[in-house]
């Protein structure tokens, strides 16, 4: 491994834009310039099987793919939580030879910032049961409070009083926020609770958003680590993307690109939920406009759900107007049958479709993947389109995804959703953009609908109001905020050295 100071230096980094967490890790800090021209590259997937589509080892490996042809290139990725680490699918820095290092430190504490987001969150929480408790000037309704407390850790004895914190809202306005100044005006204007008259009560009327952005501070400066192959990747930030919008941080992507002339980022999950909230909502906040999509698939996860499944991510994507192809993640025990079966399926329908071995080969196996990806992002025109405006109503925004992403032919609303879309209307913020949360493994509501599901009935079982994000959150079916631990938990295969 490289000392980490001498992979930031490459980029045209000085140490007064270091600080550094021993010889392997630093944020960045300080301003910086966007480069002409560079090429952002959004890595998404089909629907995955439960154990992931190695849509990071892609991302990875694609990135060092570029180094190794020379360009100058960046991954931004977002950091681990620990429920997920520590629960069905492990870490999150790859795979075999498309690495990120030190994987222990990033799948871990790393540098703190999830813990940040943790603090920042259960301060808000614990300033507005404080207020109440100490006379309740603001007349705050207690039946009538807007947030929960967090943590980082899967717990399903916690569902009702916690979120998981890669589902807070604090990490979704992490995530979102431009800048420092954008941070603390969106942490200010979280919407904690009503009063008993039906007034709307912001965490600035705690006056608790300057304590809450003290505690983000460091953590908002990206963090820097390294491939095995040496190459500079950016982590930071990690929402869920079944639950939050599932993008790593705006100004970690907007520091790609001003450092490198390609920056590969991921969304989480399928292009139904990641791919779509970082096109609809990630994209549009941060000013991004993306020049390419791979779209990743693997045999076993066509096997589970049918390539009718790879079609409906074909059809989602046909609507953005940015091109993209279709890559393969290769495992060991996949026959070439199968893999040419997926390739013909795509050629028919004039898709370049790739096969890709980040895993076994490092960035020899995305070499032919990069090559492609360059020749489209050289030929392709700025015709980047979200599905819908922000000023549209509310309820005709989520038709438009209920009909184009999921395929749905009727939605329904449950009463509860119905009484938050009046105080939406209420509060001023139908503008915001929809941000969805479903379940991951089909493009409907429903993980026992597989493959392409159409015309069927899409249910909104409740929304959550987010005044500091500035998303509307649509929760479908049955949606879990704080998810539980599996039978055969990943913390089981943890083992750990001490010296004497």
């Amino acid at each position: 491994m490289k000392n980490i100071q001498e992979i930031a230096r490459d980029l045209g980094l000085t140490e007064d834009h270091m600080i550094c967490y021993g010889h392997d890790v630093l944020k960045i800090t300080g301003g910086f310039t966007e480069k002409e021209n560079s090429n952002l590259i959004l890595v998404t997937a089909i629907n995955p099987t439960p154990y992931g589509e190695g849509k990071t080892t892609v991302s990875i490996g694609l990135h060092d793919a570029f180094c190794k042809l020379g360009k100058k290139s960046m991954a931004v990725l977002r950091e681990p939580s620990l429920g997920p680490v520590f629960g069905l699918k492990g870490g999150a820095t790859g795979g075999g030879k498309a690495q990120l290092i030190p994987s222990e430190k990033i799948n871990l504490h790393f540098t703190g910032d999830f813990h940040a987001i943790t603090s920042a969150n259960n301060l808000l929480c614990a300033a507005l049961d404080n207020h109440i408790y100490q006379g309740n000037q603001l007349d705050i309704d207690p039946n009538q409070i807007c947030i929960k407390r967090a943590m980082d850790m899967n717990d399903r004895s916690l569902r009702d009083q916690f979120h998981i914190t890669a589902a807070s809202e604090v990490m979704a306005i992490f995530c979102l926020a431009n800048s420092l100044s954008d941070l603390r005006n969106r942490l200010a204007n979280i919407l904690v609770a009503y009063s008993k008259s039906g007034e709307a009560i912001y965490a600035r009327d705690l006056k608790v958003d300057g304590a809450m952005a003290m505690l983000l501070l460091d953590a908002f400066n990206p963090n820097l680590v390294q491939t095995l192959e040496e190459n500079p990747v950016l982590v930071h930030g990690g929402p869920f993307a079944n639950i939050a919008h599932g993008c790593s941080s705006v100004v970690a992507t907007k520091l790609g690109l001003c450092l490198c002339d390609y920056v590969v980022t991921e969304a989480g999950f399928g292009s139904d939920l990641g791919g779509e909230k970082f096109l609809d909502i990630t994209a549009r906040i941060g000013k991004f406009r993306p020049k390419m999509i791979v779209l990743v698939a693997t045999v076993r996860a066509l096997k589970h759900s049918g390539l009718d499944n790879l079609q409906a991510h074909i059809d989602h994507l046909n609507n953005y107007n940015i091109p993209f192809c279709v890559t393969i993640n290769h495992f060991f025990d996949d026959k070439k049958e199968d893999i040419d079966e997926i390739i013909d399926y795509c050629e028919k329908q004039g898709i370049v479709c790739i096969l890709s071995d980040a895993f076994h080969q490092g960035s020899e196996g995305c070499l032919d993947l990069a090559k492609t990806v360059i020749d489209m992002t050289n030929d392709a025109k700025e015709r980047y389109q979200p599905l819908y405006p922000f000023n549209m109503d509310v309820r005709d925004k989520f038709q438009i995804l209920a009909s184009k992403v999921y395929h749905a032919k009727t939605v329904v609303y449950s009463d509860k959703a119905l009484a938050q879309l009046d105080k939406i209307e209420q509060l001023g913020i139908g503008h915001y953009p929809i941000c969805v949360s479903k379940t991951p493994f089909s493009i409907s509501d429903d993980p026992n609908k597989l493959g392409y599901p159409k015309d069927y009935l899409i249910t909104v079982q409740d929304i959550i109001v987010q005044t500091g994000s500035r998303m509307i959150v649509f929760l479908l079916n049955k949606v879990i905020l704080m998810p539980g631990l599996p039978k055969n938990p990943q913390y089981e295969n943890y083992e750990s050295e001490f010296a004497e």
